[in-house]
């Protein structure tokens, strides 16, 4: 297989799971594989190349777009949408325990969460905090 098309391929899975995170880190390596792979059509045969530029070309958006990241969440109105699940109801799918991560959903949607206490599976609860793609239950009631 060519390296061009997997580095579309990567391009296009990284683009598509960011969607689903919101972080704009993968937003980022996405780019980068794009680039790698328009370096692959002009320079066949340079994978070497192609690495640096993946790297460099990620390395800089992140870099350069962090302080307006940073800008566009401090401005007066923005309101991150994941924090709108603090307070709301949820069922655990996993068990949830102190010492390992479970599953809990939460509306339409699971999410990986931490607790103080063991949660069993089934058991309903209630979101206190968030962190970047973890929740902090507690047990409703509890």
């Amino acid at each position: 297989m060519e390296w061009w098309l997997l580095w579309l391929i990567a391009a296009g899975a990284l683009i598509v799971i960011e969607m689903l995170t919101l972080t704009f880190y993968l937003l980022w390596l996405g780019i980068g594989a794009l680039a790698a792979a328009v370096v692959d059509l002009i320079v066949p045969d340079a994978l070497l190349l192609q690495v640096i530029v993946f790297c460099v070309v990620a390395v800089l958006l992140t870099i350069f777009t962090k302080p307006l990241t940073r800008r566009i969440q401090a401005s007066r109105g923005f309101k991150d949408t994941i924090d709108d699940l603090i307070g709301m109801s949820g069922t655990v799918v996993e068990e949830v325990s102190e010492d390992a991560p479970g599953i809990v959903k939460v509306g339409n949607e699971t999410w990986s969460a931490s607790a103080d206490e063991t949660i069993n599976k089934g058991e309903t609860i209630v979101v206190v905090s968030r962190g970047s793609a973890i929740l902090h239950v507690i047990k409703r009631g509890g």
